[in-house]
């Protein structure tokens, strides 16, 4: 399969600390794809170099088969084609769900305010929150922020999404409303790479998953393989601390 989105290599060190250390990963169209493991593993810093958030120290990225850096692409237009959910969503303030997400509709790609309003609604739909479009952030739950934000993303109509620990701020009770959206846009086919603890999700969706441990991929399997027979005694411990 052709792969969307690709690292070869990567690396990313912040002083002397190495946050990533020679990665390789892809995922092609209509995979979900779940990166897990301990915090500090890795996993934020490899998906901001991914999402083209942040350069890495060493490695390549690929989008669509073209090295993002070698070739000099545009990365503001690359990014716009990755979609990203952040741990907070940050929305703004000042506007309502609805605004939050015609904001780059508009200034980003370029629609005009009707066409804008009609994919901002229309992505509000996707994620269940048609009927709070015209209320403010501060009048939203946290489960509800943080599905505006996906919505924000699926907007854009991005060929891949990066979900980074979406439900880490959330209490259980949000955090599953979160997730049933998830799986929703797995099962419409949407091209997904989440770091998150909730193997819950992953053992329903995932084709393929992750486990990471200081900034190193250990183990790469099927969620039946992590799930009865993982390989490493990292991963091992790892699924036992989190399945109790």
């Amino acid at each position: 399969m052709n792969k969307i989105l690709e690292c070869r290599n990567l690396t990313k060190i912040y002083g002397k600390v190495v946050a990533v250390n020679n990665v390789s990963i892809g995922i092609g169209k209509g995979e979900t794809k779940v990166i897990f493991g301990p915090s500090g593993s890795g996993k934020s810093t490899l998906l901001r170099c991914l999402g083209l958030l942040e350069k890495p120290s060493s490695g390549s990225i690929y989008f669509n088969g073209l090295d993002v850096y070698a070739t000099r692409q545009d990365l503001n237009k690359l990014r716009a084609r990755i979609g990203f959910v952040f741990q907070d969503p940050s929305l703004f303030r000042h506007l309502t769900a609805l605004g939050n997400i015609m904001l780059g509709l508009k200034h980003v790609i370029g629609l005009s305010e009707s066409e804008a309003w009609r994919k901002a609604y229309e992505a509000l739909r996707l994620v269940k929150m048609e009927d709070w479009a015209n209320y403010y952030p501060a009048q939203l739950s946290g489960g509800q922020q943080q599905r505006v934000g996906i919505a924000r993303a699926i907007a854009m109509d991005p060929e891949v999404v990066l979900f980074d620990e979406p439900t880490a701020a959330l209490d259980v009770e949000l955090k599953w409303e979160v997730i049933a959206v998830m799986k929703d846009l797995a099962d419409r086919g949407t091209t997904m790479l989440v770091a998150t603890h909730e193997l819950r999700f992953a053992k329903e969706v995932a084709d393929e998953m992750i486990f990471m441990d200081q900034g190193q991929i250990i183990e790469i399997g099927s969620p039946e393989h992590f799930f009865t027979s993982p390989n490493t005694e990292r991963a091992k411990k790892f699924m036992a601390k989190i399945l109790g």
